[in-house]
């Protein structure tokens, strides 16, 4: 419990507080966000202590609340969070509110481990707390053509098509370098919410395919598109009557939505991203970087350093026959190129570990990130990530 100015009150929410929290939640977004609020802090996977309010008197005047994530980036699990559930009674807005919950939100995080927070959020406001636009997200396209369902059939999902559900999902995304899949939890509340709906799609009775919509006043979108076959994919299109599709590149049921699908368009649109511990989590992704050296002809049998500067401060990753050494971190650091090494603007570490262009790509499009002049040994270690990312709310 923290006390603020004019005798306001930040603690962690109670079970007396859901009726408020979710009167105040569909005020200031959607009626379906007082039925998600509840499936969260219902389960035991996440439970009360995930979610913090303000208070003034009895009072619920402001909320958030954090999930527990999971990234896998090369086959290394990385403890994540991502904030939700975030409003404020418009009486109190421009008070601080919400920097004091992310400010719990984030000490929160750090007790539990997590080394990432991930976000979607609305343009600019985040980057006050220390989050930065690095993973794209998957275009929305419009369907103008709809193709043949064939011999399928579709049906809402239950709690007993979770583990198919996933499956699929699983199967889709073992294609990309950097992956967030549903935690078990948030499985749980995707087919009980308001918000969406989860359909599978069966033929001759065995679930080949799976997909989310939103509902019809909100465009009746198909998202998280998944499927064994082309065909598959192409029923899941057909039988939602989705009017709108997320595209999926590099995947079965992407590939199979790809020809029924119109421009995209031009906005570029990015999760949010926040490192708050760079030596911690580098040092965590010691593995992937010993692999990609291993797995490279040029290093994998030899012995060095790698010298990273975020210019304030910099780290020094040793190297041996495709193994990297523990993380040395230092201090500022303003020419790393005489050092051997390379410069990398704090703000774009996290494109730099999950982003699509790599070291090579930031260093064409921002001044101030530049491999230095061992810049094959950076092309290896910082190569670019494809990502596929699934989050409790359609971005």
């Amino acid at each position: 419990m923290t006390s603020l100015d004019s005798g306001l009150v930040l603690r962690t929410a109670r079970p007396g507080d859901l009726d408020r929290i979710g009167a105040l939640l569909a005020d200031r977004g959607e009626p379906a966000d007082a039925v998600d609020h509840r499936l969260v802090v219902e389960d035991p996977d996440a439970g009360w202590g995930a979610c913090a309010v303000v208070v003034d008197g009895d009072r619920v005047v402001s909320t958030a609340t954090l999930l527990d994530e999971t990234l896998v980036l090369a086959g290394v699990e990385i403890p994540a969070g991502q904030v939700e559930l975030v409003a404020t009674d418009r009486a109190y807005e421009g008070r601080g509110l919400v920097r004091a919950l992310m400010g719990w939100a984030h000490e929160r995080s750090a007790a539990r481990g997590q080394l990432v927070g991930v976000m979607i959020g609305i343009p600019y406001f985040y980057r006050k707390f220390g989050y930065t636009y690095a993973v794209p997200i998957a275009a929305t396209r419009p369907v103008p053509a709809r193709p043949d369902a064939g011999a399928h059939t579709i049906r809402e999902a239950t709690a007993d098509d979770i583990p198919v559900m996933a499956r699929l999902q699983e199967a889709e995304q073992a294609r990309a370098d950097l992956v967030m899949p549903h935690s078990p939890a948030l499985w749980r509340w995707l087919v009980e919410r308001d918000g969406s709906t989860q359909w599978v799609v069966e033929r001759d009775g065995v679930p080949v395919a799976t997909g989310r919509t939103t509902p019809p006043d909100e465009g009746l979108r198909l998202a998280e598109v998944a499927a064994v076959d082309e065909a598959a994919g192409r029923a899941l299109l057909a039988l939602t009557a989705a009017r709108e599709a997320t595209e999926r590149p590099g995947t079965v049921a992407g590939d199979a939505l790809e020809p029924f699908l119109g421009p995209a368009g031009e906005e570029a649109e990015s999760y949010y991203v926040r490192i708050p511990d760079p030596v911690a989590l580098l040092e965590h992704l010691r593995p992937v970087f010993g692999a990609r050296l291993a797995a490279s002809e040029a290093f994998a049998d030899r012995e060095g350093e790698a010298v990273v500067s975020f210019y304030e401060s910099h780290v020094r990753l040793p190297f041996r026959a495709g193994e990297v050494g523990p993380v040395v971190p230092g201090g500022t650091m303003q020419g790393p190129g005489a050092e051997g090494g390379a410069g990398v603007a704090p703000d774009m570490l996290a494109s730099l570990l999950f982003g699509p262009h790599g070291i090579t790509g930031l260093a064409a499009r921002q001044p101030d990130v530049y491999p230095g002049p061992n810049a094959d040994l950076m092309r290896t270690l910082f190569p670019p990530v494809r990502a596929d990312v699934l989050t409790f709310y359609l971005p």
